[in-house]
């Protein structure tokens, strides 16, 4: 089988690109290489048991001529994984345009692609939560640790109202319903996750984005200052702190990419909000007091900034759709998650 991942050397991408080549399949990566850690994952790709099975190419999906010719040369593809793309809303606020380009134009490229030179592969894409905007129409119950919303007590399903926010949500979003649309206009078989929070190994946070990887190490560095009696240097969150994330690890979202082309006959452009579920949601605050158990921390030592522009206070994906669907679910389990997360980060620094 012939798998494309599109930003195959990026957190989530290597991580597919791994769990592919393991099952002895022909892996074709694209990666422009500018983010953080990239080459290195692609070094890590490259010494795997399977690496004779990989072939990548170091362009940029915005390049449409060098992008179908990739299409043109080595397609078909039996399934393409589009999760290349700008990953932070806060750098989209700095820089929309690049955002734009990314997200949007690099995504209709890839459809393009796919509907000359493949057009019977399955594509997926990976989404966002922020596609629903910050909804801030929903009636919040703050409690100690936690936001809550009575409204949704299984999480929120894909009937939510989309309100693009941002550039990031803009970008995202719009690329969101070309990809759905082109289901239904063209009729190629995609799929849309709009993912909520993922870590996991082969992650390099940043304050930015990947907020369980981040404060792993803002808790680890905490940690190795507290050993060696030096005064615990003050990391920074925006908000309260109480704003609460459904938490997904990698492994569990690489399951779900699998089974998804495994149920391609049933995907025309269906869409699916993906996270692990109320049962694995956090807040800040609870994420800290978890860091600060599994680092034998008395406390972690923080300062607050204003809230994000944008930011929810709540987000827990209802994931029955996947479970009915595609007959997923989570088993990785938050505490387990961190722990092995905590390992991860210990490694980078």
């Amino acid at each position: 089988m012939k798998i494309l991942i599109t930003g195959g050397c990026g957190f989530l991408g290597s991580n597919l690109s791994n769990f592919f080549l393991k099952k002895n399949y022909e892996v074709f990566i694209i990666d422009s290489l500018v983010r953080r850690g990239s080459d290195i994952n692609l070094s890590w790709l490259k010494n795997s048991t399977n690496h004779k099975n990989l072939k990548n190419f170091q362009i940029d999906i915005k390049n449409k001529n060098k992008l179908e010719n990739i299409f043109e040369v080595n397609g078909p593809f039996d399934y393409i994984c589009h999760v290349a793309g700008q990953v932070a809303m806060t750098t989209s606020l700095k820089d929309p345009r690049t955002d734009l380009e990314t997200n949007l134009i690099g995504t209709f490229n890839v459809l393009e692609a796919m509907r000359k030179y493949s057009p019977h592969s399955l594509l997926a894409y990976s989404s966002t939560n922020k596609v629903y905007g910050d909804l801030g129409w929903l009636n919040y119950k703050e409690m100690s640790t936690r936001f809550s919303v009575s409204e949704y007590p299984e999480g929120f399903n894909e009937n939510l109202p989309l309100d693009f926010s941002t550039p990031y949500g803009c970008s995202k979003g719009s690329a969101d319903q070309y990809v759905r649309d082109w289901a239904r206009i063209y009729g190629l078989k995609t799929v849309v996750f709009r993912h909520s929070s993922i870590y996991g190994g082969r992650q390099y946070a940043s304050k930015d984005q990947g907020w369980i990887g981040w404060f792993c190490k803002k808790a680890i560095e905490q940690k190795k200052q507290q050993k060696s009696n030096q005064k615990l240097l003050p990391f920074t969150i925006s908000g309260s702190g109480k704003q609460v994330r459904d938490v997904l690890h990698a492994d569990d979202l690489v399951n779900l990419y699998e089974k998804a082309f495994f149920a391609k006959e049933k995907l025309n452009g269906e869409i699916f909000n993906i996270g692990g579920g109320l049962e694995n949601s956090l807040s800040l605050l609870e994420l800290f007091n978890l860091l600060s158990e599994l680092l034998d921390i008395e406390q972690l030592s923080y300062n607050k900034l204003p809230r994000r522009q944008s930011d929810q206070d709540f987000f827990v994906a209802s994931i029955k759709k996947a479970k009915i669907k595609l007959g997923w679910e989570p088993k990785i389990n938050y505490k387990k998650g961190i722990k092995d997360m905590i390992s991860w980060t210990s490694t980078l620094i």
